[in-house]
């Protein structure tokens, strides 16, 4: 039976979700498995596309994110069966064979898709692309990949000074080049990678500090020669290359597990165990800010799946205190801000975060929106340009508050809730589903009267 103290009921054209725990408090607990991580997911599916011979794809996150790279490669020729968490199989039609496709590709809501499939679209000979995404995505910046990309030879089109969807791409042979990149982004990094694919010679992208490396484990696996320099943050493709479709086990996202690690520590009285996460170096700040604020978390059964490192995580509640989180750190849990936004505000003291600006640009301005939205629960938090600053201890009181159709935004209200007096309802709930399509369900399941 579903937990009374969620509900989730349709507005026009929307879906809010409404959370009242009883006045006497709630626990989090039980055993779960979050949804595959969806970077991996989004890679799987391009790199099994355009690679020779048949990929089979387990554990597939099943968002509206990947569903939009799956349908944009099966427009340009590839066979994608049904997708599923059991097994996805795609039939590569081999590195430079994508076709024109009819239509316009629509990216929807995924800059994932959108940034990465640019890298491989302008590096199609003599093939034309025209492709487009949501009112969100066509808001997002895309200079940051067509800019190397045009260095490279590329003509790419598009609004605004060819920095904004919908674009339009005449595929060219690129000329290898070195960028040295001015932010930290798996995004740039993986679309100057797949364009160095049918590059002859060496594409090599250097970054101010290390993003996310799925695509460096992925690209390796299916053949890629690549060389590595972790010192200057350096990565090289040598192109042309050659893949060779292959098994990938999608392990869990520690983005959404994120989510559940947050709840189990500020919801007094909980316990739960997180299964089968991810735990890639390159996405594990999460884990080490938790630490810093005095979070009980801990990784049980570590082991290797498909060349990613995989653990179990048990978290239990604990008083958490503030700290700052800066640097080098914001690469690696650029994604769970607002949930840390959230953890920020039931810790004592007061919590600093920086060098995140990047957050300002993502499918809504996070900063700004997670910042006015726990206020309006009674939070006391201060935007800054590149963060925000937030004083804990303030206990949180139900009103109504918006997701900005925005995922993590949605999700991370849904967890303050839990530990709110009163109902809070949040608008536009539905977004979750775009990198969590079980959420509403999950957070039933966990919430013990």
């Amino acid at each position: 039976m579903p937990s009374p103290i969620v509900t989730l009921h349709d507005a026009i054209a929307q879906q809010d979700l409404s959370i009242s725990p009883p006045p006497s408090g709630l626990s989090v607990g039980g055993k779960i498995a979050v949804p595959g991580d969806k970077s991996i997911s989004h890679r799987a599916l391009m790199l099994g596309a355009i690679a020779s011979g048949e990929t089979t794809i387990e554990g597939l996150l099943l968002g509206e994110d990947p569903r939009s790279t799956a349908s944009c490669f099966q427009a340009m020729g590839a066979e994608i069966s049904p997708l599923n968490t059991e097994k996805v199989i795609v039939k590569g039609i081999g590195l430079g064979n994508l076709q024109e496709p009819q239509d316009v590709l629509n990216a929807r809501n995924s800059g994932t898709t959108i940034r990465l499939m640019l890298g491989l679209l302008a590096s199609h000979r003599d093939r034309f692309f025209t492709v487009t995404g949501d009112s969100s995505l066509r808001s997002r910046p895309m200079s940051r990949v067509i800019k190397p990309l045009q260095q490279m030879g590329a003509q790419i089109w598009g609004r605004k000074d060819n920095s904004l969807a919908p674009l339009a791409v005449r595929g060219q042979q690129l000329k290898p080049s070195h960028y040295h990149s001015p932010i930290a982004s798996a995004q740039v990094k993986s679309c100057l990678l797949l364009a160095g694919l049918m590059t002859e010679g060496k594409t090599t992208i250097t970054e101010p500090s290390l993003s996310r490396d799925h695509s460096e484990r992925m690209l390796q696996a299916f053949g890629a020669q690549l060389e590595i320099d972790p010192e200057t943050h350096s990565v090289t493709v040598i192109g042309p290359a050659t893949l060779q479709g292959q098994r990938v086990i999608v392990p869990g996202d520690i983005s959404s597990a994120a989510f559940w690690l947050v709840a189990a520590s500020i919801v007094p009285s909980s316990e739960l165990l997180i299964e089968n996460v991810g735990i890639n170096p390159t996405r594990t700040g999460i884990l080490e800010v938790l630490e810093m604020m005095g979070a009980d978390i801990r990784l049980e059964n570590k082991r290797t799946v498909t060349g990613e490192p995989v653990a179990d995580l048990r978290v239990r509640s604990r008083q958490l205190k503030a700290c700052t989180i800066e640097g080098n750190l914001i690469p690696r849990l650029i994604d769970e801000i607002p949930i840390l936004a959230v953890a920020a505000v039931f810790a004592r003291g007061t919590t600093i975060i920086r060098d995140a600006a990047e957050l300002r640009v993502k499918e809504s301005d996070r900063l700004a929106a997670i910042a006015t939205q726990l206020n309006r629960m009674g939070a006391r938090i201060t935007e800054l340009s590149d963060g925000l600053e937030i004083a804990g201890g303030t206990p949180l009181k139900g009103t109504e508050v918006d997701s900005y159709t925005d995922h993590r935004i949605a999700m991370s209200l849904a967890i303050a809730a839990l530990n709110a007096q009163g109902t809070t309802t949040i608008h536009r709930a539905e977004a979750a589903a775009i990198s969590y399509p079980e959420f509403v369900s999950t957070l039933q399941a966990v919430c013990r009267n």
